[in-house]
């Protein structure tokens, strides 16, 4: 994201504007009032005497407010102002700005503010490609109130926008004639409705039954997040800070949605602010540990929505996750299969994933068989339609030729899955880590089948299963001249060969031989994937590697995340640990907030973490990254009745505390310390139990 833009965001709604507080649209970035996937504000511009303003400085308050302190004139003649601004800007189910005009002369002042405005009711899908609008646009001025409506059949969009001051209203905008004493001051209040389909309340996609809440009560409500959140206690200042940050973003990226029982993680701003299956998915394995509230609300609403037909559009198929759900013009009007979309292949068992790393944590068994129905068809859907090509593996190919993904796995990009020489394969592709998934949601089913659904002879089967997976995919994609897995096969079963990132997801399933995870964490940590920052996406060997390309090459936070626990599952602690403080090291270059992705440059070669130039920032499941970095240093591991506690630290950090975890033991605290600080019989601890009460 471009440095000298400024985001504030609720979830749903989210405003980007330049450094000064205003919104004027550039090819650079998209800027905005920006609500459920469509652009509420494309134009606001502060004028002064007819000039626009110049930034002193700007207050980051909260992700939900901030404040430019602005002065008309060119940045040499500061000293001389005799006029200053303070904007401040906050979102929640309104956009408002309170602007605060002081006059510094001894003599009175006449001032014309005025605030241009505008919109375009874009879909965020027409600002990526731009298109010619179908409905009709109007302005009204009525009651004080701009009003803006765009209408297209029943699809409709109003922007209203009020003042709290007498003001001049035009169909471009605002203009406020102001007359200041000497040493004087005045102020207003604008607000800025976002509607949807008029305000009715029986729509889906209603606005007005959203919460609005008032700043008073959202600080109140980021507290509240940040005191039931485990406190983190460390000598690392860079790890530190971006625990908070994290915890801070994932509390602003949460998405209402009317028909889920509470907010779920979106997946970065600001294209993806909206329900991503495999997202919200791998945010809630992440943060598990610390905000394991997130997760009911996700498998409730994904199960809600799982495919129950076969329609060639959204790829929907019987069992099957959604991949993205989209509320704009263009899905409203099926111009993208976004009603949802079902095109991916991996969120179908990564959802029985979650199902069960959530009962390990919180002991809650009445979601489990509230959701076996769900469970059961994502697991038969692995077989049934995963299968594509009847071998056994979990294929891809899209059925929607218009707009439909072609890579369905998460590294979704069109070049991303090449053999070693460059070449892309054909379609169906089988990526590694599918399998992987695969394999795991059988494990996890089984003992979901066998612990709560009362069906052992099920049970018994997913474990044939899932044993008889894991001996084929050792066989068909081990690359013997590389002593590495294949990055998919074609749809002949020939390996495709490149060296990539999804190695270290296939030690998170436990898929991997163990004779051959030595040799897999070797790649991972060798020079030509690990760059000292992170691993990357795609191995510096391999012909198609770029050190921007977007998934061949960069480093991925969440990826590395994800390597990290694998790495750990098969007993390399000291080689995760690496990847944590390399994650952590490059944090500090970005105030704490890891990007969606960074430039996979060697670390010798740059000294810092190159940007990636669109990545998005927040992103959920780099905010997740973090804690799942810190999960993996403290060794957390869930049990009956405690919370199993085995830390390895990198050599920067001495100690780190995690107190009040939340789990089916109440509350516990994990302790970690350096080797070297630490006796031997630290090394394997069980936290304190029970002594803050229940989190569930």
């Amino acid at each position: 994201m471009n440095e000298k833009t400024v985001s504030i965001l609720d979830g749903n709604t989210f405003v980007v504007t330049d450094e000064r507080g205003d919104v004027t649209q550039s090819p650079d970035f998209p800027t905005g009032l920006f609500s459920f996937d469509t652009r509420f504000l494309s134009t606001w511009v502060l004028l002064v005497d007819g000039d626009r303003l110049n930034v002193l400085s700007r207050d980051d308050l909260h992700f939900f407010e901030t404040r430019f302190f602005l002065v008309p004139g060119r940045p040499t003649h500061y000293v001389d102002a005799k006029v200053s601004v303070i904007r401040e800007q906050s979102i929640g189910a309104t956009f408002v700005e309170r602007l605060t005009v002081f006059n510094h002369d001894i003599a009175p002042a006449a001032i014309c503010l005025r605030v241009e405005m505008d919109t375009d009711f874009a879909d965020l899908f027409e600002i990526k490609e731009v298109q010619g609008k179908q409905g009709v646009k109007t302005a009204h001025r009525e009651h004080g109130e701009l009003r803006y409506t765009y209408q297209r059949e029943a699809f409709r969009r109003d922007t209203i926008v009020s003042s709290t001051s007498p003001v001049r209203i035009d169909d471009g905008g605002m203009t406020f004639d102001i007359r200041l004493e000497p040493r004087g001051q005045w102020q207003t209040e604008l607000r800025v409705d976002p509607i949807i389909n008029g305000g009715d309340c029986e729509s889906p996609t209603v606005w007005g039954a959203y919460r609005r809440r008032a700043r008073p009560q959202m600080r109140q409500e980021l507290e509240h997040w940040l005191d039931r959140s485990p406190q983190l206690l460390t000598d690392s200042e860079p790890l530190q800070t971006a625990y908070e940050r994290s915890l801070i973003d994932l509390a602003a990226m949460r998405y209402a949605s009317l028909t889920a029982t509470g907010p779920i993680p979106t997946a970065g701003l600001p294209w993806f602010m909206t329900l991503f299956g495999r997202d919200s998915i791998f945010i809630s394995l992440q943060t598990m540990p610390f905000l394991p509230l997130l997760t009911p609300p996700v498998l409730r609403l994904l199960g809600s929505l799982q495919g129950g037909s076969l329609d060639d559009l959204r790829e929907e198929e019987p069992g099957k996750i959604l991949h993205e759900l989209r509320y704009g013009e263009s899905a409203a009007f099926q111009e993208q299969p976004h009603t949802p979309y079902y095109g991916s292949a991996d969120a179908t068992p990564l959802f029985v994933v979650l199902l069960d790393e959530y009962e390990r944590w919180s002991g809650d068994a009445d979601l489990v068989r509230g959701l076996e129905r769900q469970a059961r068809n994502a697991l038969h859907w692995i077989d049934e339609y995963g299968d594509l090509l009847g071998n056994g593996y979990i294929s891809y190919w899209r059925r929607n030729t218009r707009n439909g993904l072609e890579n369905q796995c998460w590294k979704d990009s069109w070049d991303s899955i090449s053999y070693r020489d460059g070449r892309l394969s054909a379609l169906p592709r089988a990526t590694c880590e599918l399998q992987g998934y695969a394999y795991d949601a059988k494990v996890r089913g089984a003992r979901l089948a066998r612990e709560f659904w009362n069906d052992p002879a099920y049970a018994d089967r997913l474990e044939r299963e899932a044993a008889d997976l894991k001996c084929r995919f050792n066989r068909d994609f081990w690359v013997a001249d590389g002593e590495y897995y294949a990055l998919a096969l074609d749809p002949d079963g020939t390996p495709v060969d490149a060296l990539s990132s999804n190695i270290g997801h296939l030690l998170w399933s436990g898929i991997v031989d163990s004779g051959r995870a030595r040799r897999i964490a070797d790649h991972l940590l060798g020079p030509d994937m690990f760059t000292g920052w992170g691993v990357r996406t795609l191995a510096e060997s391999q012909a198609r590697y770029n050190p921007v390309g977007y998934h061949v090459g960069t480093v991925w936070p969440f990826d590395n995340s994800i390597i990290a626990w694998g790495l750990q599952r098969y007993g390399f602690a000291a080689e995760a640990a690496r990847i944590a403080e390399g994650m952590i090291d490059a944090s500090e270059y970005f105030d704490g907030r890891l990007p969606e992705a960074f430039a996979g440059y060697r670390r010798e070669t740059t000294g810092y973490p190159v940007e990636y130039p669109t990545a998005c920032s927040p992103q959920g499941w780099s905010a997740g990254a973090m804690l799942l970095l810190l999960r993996t240093m403290l060794g957390l591991t869930p049990y009956a009745d405690h919370l199993g506690v085995d830390p390895h630290l990198p050599a920067s950090i001495p100690r780190i505390e995690l107190l009040d975890v939340p789990g089916r033991w109440g509350r516990a605290d994990a302790l970690g310390r350096r080797a070297e600080h630490r006796s031997r019989q630290h090394t394997r601890l069980l936290a304190r139990l029970g002594h803050g009460g229940s989190h569930y």
